[in-house]
């Protein structure tokens, strides 16, 4: 029997190790853009055409690379990055593995140039999949130039998993903002199809992070800078108030590399604990600067994961770190014994023979026996009026009292009767928007009177079911309505939520917005659909464009039910909006027109019922 047992052709071999280290574009933006960093290069630029697929073009200024090197970088495990094992507990650069470079050739067709500022000629080599096709001496100035053209043009199963453009320019966009952090010192620059998406300085952290993000960061930002013998902290965290419902915005870098850690998030978390609104994210931006011998980044491919010694002691250093800035900027509420600000303080003391005693005025006409007199009409508000009183003469005065018996004997005797969810809507139970008898309690919940006892109506999670099937419907059959704004509104996006508004334009444009483009990453605000308020376009976008990337991320639902979901929920009439009653009828008959009316989007009921049999079962018990 023959061997079986084969040695892969280097071809093939590459190919397999492309397969984990350029997963989509962003992964060879990653790296070739590490390498310019790598190279010593002050400035970067990047160019795209058709989102990173038919071109990736890195241009930098970095130390270049002699004849034999430009032809060497392209073997696997050929680095200059390290020499022997021990070197991994020494890295301080972004690469080390000399995998990228041959991954990349493996899979597209790759043109560098490349020349030393000493030197007078460049070289200029082309390959494609892993073949050599020429290599030839070229004028070029100093620096490297890398173009690679067709991603997955000899593997096109790999191709046909990549996203429609405006996702892969989003994953590219991520990945451009991850470095560009991490080295604010450099000068970088991004085209996508002509057009510059980004053109960042060299500047100091905190306008490299305006610059990234937008103008109104400038406010949103805290600084945190920690200095011990196990790691020096510094960046920045953002004020609980601007936290977001998802991660996006969260980077954590050790030594200038970006990683993913869930237990250090986690340590950021605590330390923000009970400063945040329900389920959102703070944004933070933290480099941790460690001795690279205390940690291990040969773990993961995507060199995203790193082992730590003393990762106890580290989490500890974040959350006391976090916690110190947050009081330090008063973010936290504090407490001050100090006497200045005591509230002696702010009592002012006078001498006595200046103090004058407060004037009482009194009517000597007042007779309270005289019964002749009108008395005073009983005012009441109008949700109370459309109630059948059997109070004429007006509220008791002791209505306050029957409250609290009431309460307390239901505390003390009366257990909790639980609604009864499985509430089928019977349009024979529903009476006619002339009979009912509504009450709004507590400006949350409407009371309206049906023939088998009373029924209680969530009025936010009512008019979120009303919104949601009215916006799905207009994004199956283009009908959303626009209402146009008097005063066009200029909103500006950071890079990834302009990609993100680009790829959804068509359908929030059939939602009833009325939108275009207006240059880099802006754009201007006609018109809104009819059944959103106008005045906040801005923060309406921001939190459409969030809520999308949540609930896409968690729900897993189609694009168009979850932007119908996003903006029901942003445009629906909040707990605790007073209603008049013209506005809760309303609210009922277009609920009882849904398909689905007591489902809320996040799945629980709506409508409670209680029958007549269960209010004489807590009077008799």
């Amino acid at each position: 029997m023959s061997d079986i047992i084969q040695l892969l052709p280097d071809a093939v071999a590459n190919q397999i190790a492309a397969g984990e280290v350029v997963q989509r574009p962003a992964s060879a933006v990653k790296e070739l853009v590490e390498n310019a960093i790598d190279s010593g290069a002050d400035k970067i630029q990047l160019i795209l055409k058709d989102a990173g697929k038919a071109l990736i073009q890195v241009i930098d200024n970095g130390c270049g690379m002699s004849i034999t090197d430009a032809r060497m970088c392209f073997e696997r495990h050929a680095t200059s990055k390290i020499r022997k094992a021990d070197d991994l507990f020494a890295i301080r650069t972004m690469g080390f593995r000399g995998e990228a470079m041959a991954s990349i050739a493996a899979i597209a067709q790759v043109e560098m140039k490349t020349r030393r500022h000493e030197d007078e000629l460049g070289t200029c080599i082309c390959i494609e999949g892993s073949e050599v096709m020429s290599q030839d001496a070229c004028a070029t100035s100093g620096g490297t130039s890398i173009s690679v053209k067709n991603l997955f043009y000899n593997t096109p199963a790999r191709r046909n998993f990549l996203k429609s453009n405006s996702v892969e320019l989003r994953h590219i966009i991520d990945e451009f903002q991850r470095v560009a952090l991490a080295h604010p010192q450099i000068f970088f620059t991004m085209h996508h199809e002509g057009q510059e998406v980004y053109h960042l300085p060299a500047a100091q952290l905190k306008q490299r992070i305006v610059h990234l993000f937008g103008n109104s960061y400038n406010q949103r930002l805290v600084p945190v800078e920690e200095d011990t013998t196990i790691i020096k902290l510094r960046g920045f965290i953002g004020k609980p108030e601007f936290a977001k419902r998802t991660r996006g915005e969260q980077f954590f870098f050790v030594n200038n590399r970006f990683i993913r850690d869930n237990y250090l998030n986690h340590a950021v978390m605590t330390a923000f604990e009970e400063l945040l609104p329900e389920d959102t994210y703070p944004l933070y931006v933290l480099f941790i600067d460690i001795d690279p011998s205390k940690i291990d980044i040969n773990v993961h491919p995507t060199k995203t994961e790193i082992k730590y010694q003393d990762e106890k002691a580290i989490y500890a250093i974040i959350r006391s770190a976090i916690k110190r800035s947050l009081g330090r900027y008063n973010i936290t509420p504090t407490l001050d014994f100090d006497q200045e600000n005591s509230i002696e303080h702010l009592i002012t003391h006078k001498p006595l023979e200046q103090i004058t005693p407060p004037g009482i005025t009194f009517n000597p006409d007042f007779n309270p026996f005289n019964t002749d007199e009108k008395k005073p009409a009983v005012r009441q508000s109008s949700s109370y009026q459309e109630f059948n009183n059997p109070y004429k003469s007006g509220i008791p005065q002791n209505w306050e009292t029957l409250y609290e018996i009431s309460k307390q004997e239901k505390e003390q005797h009366q257990p909790e009767i639980l609604p009864d969810h499985s509430f089928e809507v019977n349009s024979e139970a529903v009476s006619k928007p002339s009979e009912r008898q509504l009450f709004q309690i507590h400006n949350r919940y409407i009371l309206s009177q049906i023939k088998s006892g009373f029924m209680l109506i969530n009025q936010q999670a009512a008019h979120e079911r009303i919104l949601y099937e009215r916006f799905l419907q207009q994004l199956q059959n283009h009908s959303g309505t626009s209402q146009q704004s008097l005063f066009p509104q200029t909103v500006t996006l950071n890079g990834s939520d302009f990609a993100l508004l680009k790829e959804l334009m068509p359908d929030i444009k059939a939602l009833g917005f009325d939108i275009r483009e207006f240059g880099k990453n802006t754009v201007v605000v006609d018109g809104v659909p009819a059944d959103v308020n106008q005045g906040s376009e801005h923060q309406l976008l921001e939190h459409l464009l969030e809520g999308f990337k949540n609930n896409l991320a968690i729900l897993k639902l189609d694009k168009r039910d979850t932007l119908a979901r996003t903006l029901a929920r942003n445009a629906a009439t909040k707990a605790g909006t007073q209603l008049s009653l013209e506005e809760m009828n309303l609210l009922i008959d277009q609920l009882f027109a849904c398909q689905m009316p007591n489902l809320a989007l996040n799945g629980k009921p709506v409508i409670s019922t209680f029958t007549l049999n269960e209010l004489a079962d807590r009077f008799e018990k």
